[in-house]
């Protein structure tokens, strides 16, 4: 059942790319060799100009091994073994307007969160932080959105409308004016007795009246009948959302969880984690990823911080 189809980078990200400057991007916890590669395939591909900071001799070391000639690229030292640290200076980059997006490095999200998210020192803005899973599958050019999978637990409705937003202006500058958003429940009813259908439609009403612009947003939809035509179709469900979804807003972290990493391990679904909604936009990568999932989200990354989303 589980799928063995090698991952695939959509060409139209490259397409996208082809043309803009280079981003000044800094790795957070650059001292490592998956991250080094993952910076360099990035910075070859002439998407980032890096700037790598960790432990420099760990790094120049890393760079050697690789054949990579970084001398004409910053390294920012903060010293052995000490990601807050990395954390914190990769942050402080962005704040200063050093650097125009991040990339989480050898360091745990929660010490890159912290160091984004604190008041006096961090990368807030007058929006919430959230996460938007940018998934393809192989054979099929079509893009899902999938938010919030990653950061935000249990969201309300304010912070589901800045999740809403923060996915609007991704597509808008991948490209797509007016991308369909689905609001996701079990039902594609508003029913007391499913808290999480009466909020989708409390999102869409305020959706409607103008807290989203540049969207179609409706809900509450069923998975299948966001995303599957024939679904929608059986349900009687007459919305130009239903079965064309572009952006799924799920309720929780477990349904976002859950839905990104079946379509992954179901579906080799290339997951490309971006953090949204800081003043510069954050790959926020895991352990676990493919580099082909690495490339993708610094690529996402990039055309969002070229273009000013």
């Amino acid at each position: 059942m589980l799928s063995t189809a090698p991952y695939e980078v959509p060409q139209y990200l490259l397409d996208r790319a082809r043309g803009l400057a280079r981003v000044p991007m800094a790795i957070a916890g650059a001292d490592n060799m998956v991250v080094m590669e993952s910076a360099r395939q990035a910075t070859d591909a002439g998407l980032i100009t890096p700037v790598l900071v960790g432990d420099r001799d760990e790094i120049e070391s890393l760079a050697e091994t690789m054949g990579w000639d970084i001398s004409d690229f910053r390294i920012v030292e903060t010293g052995e073994e000490d990601e807050g640290a990395a954390a914190r200076t990769a942050v402080a980059l962005a704040r200063n307007d050093e650097v125009q997006a991040l990339m989480k490095g050898h360091v745990h999200t929660d010490a890159l969160m912290a160091a984004v998210v604190a008041r006096e020192t961090g990368l807030r803005t007058g929006r919430r932080l959230s996460h938007v899973f940018h998934m393809t599958v192989p054979g099929s050019d079509r893009v899902l959105m999938i938010t919030d999978g990653a950061v935000n637990v249990a969201p309300n409705e304010n912070t589901l409308i800045d999740i809403v937003n923060n996915a609007v202006g991704l597509a808008h500058a991948l490209g797509n004016a007016e991308p369909k958003v689905a609001i996701l429940s079990g039902t594609e009813s508003a029913l007391p007795a499913m808290p999480s259908s009466m909020q989708a439609k409390a999102i869409v009403d305020r959706a409607r009246a103008g807290e989203v612009t540049g969207a179609i947003v409706d809900g509450p939809f069923a998975f299948d009948n966001a995303i599957s035509p024939d679904a929608a179709k059986l349900k009687g469900i007459d919305s130009p959302v239903a079965g064309h979804a572009d952006i799924l807003v799920v309720p929780n972290i477990e349904t976002g969880n859950g839905l990104f990493k079946m379509m992954v391990y179901f579906m080799s679904g290339l997951a490309a984690g971006v953090v949204l909604g800081a003043k510069v936009p954050i790959v926020l990568t895991s352990r676990a990823d493919p580099p082909e999932a690495r490339f993708a989200a610094t690529a996402i990354a990039a055309i969002a911080a070229a273009r000013g989303d």
